[in-house]
């Protein structure tokens, strides 16, 4: 005779908090990698709009 085996104890895994927290952290993580590239970005682009016009200012020749 084949033995009964629950619902809970058949499934492959669990779904839940643990995967939630993984998930939400994963997403924050990837909002805070956004964040600081786009504060980068902004901030080379002041740079080059700072050093552009001084060299468009000297002569050429």
């Amino acid at each position: 005779m084949p033995q009964r085996t629950t619902p809970e104890k058949a499934r492959q895994g669990r779904r839940g908090f643990p995967v939630l927290l993984v998930l939400v952290f994963g997403l924050l993580l990837a909002a805070v990698v956004w964040w600081g590239v786009e504060v980068y970005g902004l901030m080379l682009d002041q740079q080059q709009a700072i050093e552009t016009p001084a060299s468009r200012d000297q002569p050429s020749g």
